[in-house]
């Protein structure tokens, strides 16, 4: 009986840890979307020069 309550003890503290990774990585990939989604070479602005002919898509990689 003692046994099993320490399994169930570990396994909530386990899944806790694992659910502040996975929390951990989602912040990560919002912040990564947001730069490459940013248009960080200046195209948006007029700041990056363009090829002549090209369309203007709304974002860059």
């Amino acid at each position: 009986m003692g046994e099993s309550l320490e399994s169930k003890a570990e396994l909530r503290r386990r899944m806790k840890d694992l659910q502040i990774q996975v929390d951990e990585l989602k912040d990560l990939v919002n912040t990564l979307l947001s730069v490459i989604c940013e248009e960080p070479d200046g195209v948006h602005t007029g700041a990056a020069p363009t090829i002549p002919g090209q369309s203007h898509t709304k974002f860059c990689m």
